[in-house]
């Protein structure tokens, strides 16, 4: 069991950089989709890395200016936009958002700290974490700061930790990927072009005219007519006010082939389904939730291929909707996972062409935001590659979410392709019990798991806080 202990603090010899793109790029204005620009997704991806052996940071810099020529926006800053006919400083000004390709730059900073590459892998994840990217200072809004933030900290081992914030607005985790790829060969191999050419435009992503919202969209809290039908009891609020423990729970392949095993009758799904409903039903357990309450599982899933026609290879906006799996708590507990899988399977077959053009028109009329009144949201990292990461010095020995308070985050695992780390923040009273139904199963009794590995002896699932 990792231990949980601040890590100390960052000495940085000089201030940060901006970095500009290495060549000339298009002045213009970036629309941005109502996928884009949800109001639940101005935020910034919180990426952090840990390498063996530090890439020096000239050629990182070098590297980041070359790959903004192709990925400019990244380069540019967030703006309002005026929509609807509103003036300035109306509300629709107030809501719309759009990229001012503008070359500005991206922020870059480099610091030292006094631990090594072992030592913090040795530490679970805590709220010290954040000493590790470098704050924008005097900006106080969304808007104050730059789409891409970096921080290269430096270890006493030789080794060294990078952190990544891109603005949300901008990318989905596929396409954050896709850029910090790109961004990693630029490095490893400075005279190569990019294996995927990014592409900008996000205008097939427009609503229609008039809006059709055609389906209910229990993600919103809304059913076919408008109406709200999210649970009157907050149950986000609550978590929220909370003190919160962040726990990263590890489940390798065979963990998770248990857990299908489980399943009566059997059922083909994903390791992702599978798992979700797993955590999902933890989660709902260990919080001791009234049994009549209607509880969600809210999770991204990629529409690249859903739409018609389908967005563009190399296509790094928003490109994901949310999928709703909603059920009474007793009837989550009461089964084995087969109940929340179906619920997942047919919330994913649901997302179609059409379920989407009416998200998009939805968002357009209301502005809507997820009904987080009593849900679980996931956001799936797992099979992005986001661990593949090589900047000239060997892959990453971790890889996960600077911070995770708000969502559930399924992580990849470095060095173990089929392994998921989870990380999740759950209020301190009961970390415990959640730890416990998420590996010994829901079961009362609290002794040892009796779950073991297939013939090494090992526990399937790591308790790594």
């Amino acid at each position: 069991m990792k231990k949980t202990m601040e890590i100390p603090d960052c000495r940085y010899p000089s201030g940060p950089v901006l970095v500009q793109p290495s060549g000339p790029t298009p002045k213009h204005r970036l629309y941005l989709s109502n996928l884009d620009d949800q109001k639940f997704l101005r935020f910034s991806i919180k990426y952090l890395y840990i390498f063996r052996e530090a890439v020096p940071i000239n050629r990182l810099r070098s590297a980041l200016s070359d790959i903004l020529v192709h990925y400019y926006p990244l380069a540019g800053r967030l703006t309002r936009v005026v929509s609807g006919g509103g003036s300035e400083g109306s509300i629709e000004s107030e809501e719309k958002l759009e990229v001012d390709c503008n070359g500005e730059g991206a922020v870059m900073a480099e610091g030292f700290v006094d631990m090594s590459a072992n030592e913090f892998c040795s530490r679970s994840p805590n709220r010290s974490w954040r000493k590790l990217l470098y704050r924008v200072p005097d900006a106080s809004t969304f808007l104050g700061v730059p789409p891409l933030v970096i921080q290269v900290t430096h270890l006493t081992c030789g080794g060294m930790i990078l952190c990544t914030a891109i603005n949300h607005c901008l990318c989905d985790g596929i396409g954050t990927s896709q850029f910090l790829h790109a961004w990693a060969q630029a490095s490893a191999n400075p005279l190569s072009d990019p294996q995927v050419t990014p592409f900008h435009d996000r205008t097939m992503l427009k609503p229609r005219k008039p809006p059709q919202i055609n389906f209910p969209h229990p993600e919103y809290g809304t059913d076919l007519i408008g109406n709200n039908s999210s649970s009157s009891l907050s149950l986000n609020q609550f978590l929220l006010s909370q003190p919160l423990t962040p726990i990263s729970l590890t489940f390798t392949s065979p963990h998770i082939l248990h857990l299908k095993k489980q399943c009566t009758p059997s059922i083909k799904c994903t390791s992702f389904e599978m798992l979700a409903v797993h955590v999902w039903r933890a989660w709902a357990k260990s919080l001791e939730l009234p049994s009549t309450l209607q509880i969600k599982l809210l999770f991204s899933a990629n529409v690249r291929k859903k739409i018609k026609p389908n967005l563009p290879h190399g296509f790094y906006g928003n490109g994901f909707v949310l999928g709703c799996a909603e059920t009474p708590v007793n009837q989550l507990l009461a089964s084995n996972p087969y109940y929340g899988i179906k619920l997942i399977q047919l919330a994913k077959q649901s997302l179609h062409d059409g379920y989407v053009r009416s998200v998009i028109d939805l968002l357009e009329e209301k502005r809507s935001i997820p009904d987080m009144s009593a849900s679980l949201v996931i956001s799936a990292w797992s099979r992005l590659g986001l661990e593949e990461l090589d900047f000239g010095s060997g892959k990453p020995l971790h890889m996960g979410p600077l911070t995770s308070e708000i969502y559930c985050v399924f992580a990849p695992v470095a060095g173990d392709l089929g392994a998921i780390n989870v990380v999740i923040s759950v209020p301190e009273g009961v970390a415990k019990r959640f730890e416990h139904y998420c590996i010994n199963g829901f079961e009362e009794r609290e002794e040892k798991s009796d779950i073991e590995g297939v013939n090494n002896g090992e526990r399937y699932c790591e308790i790594v806080v």
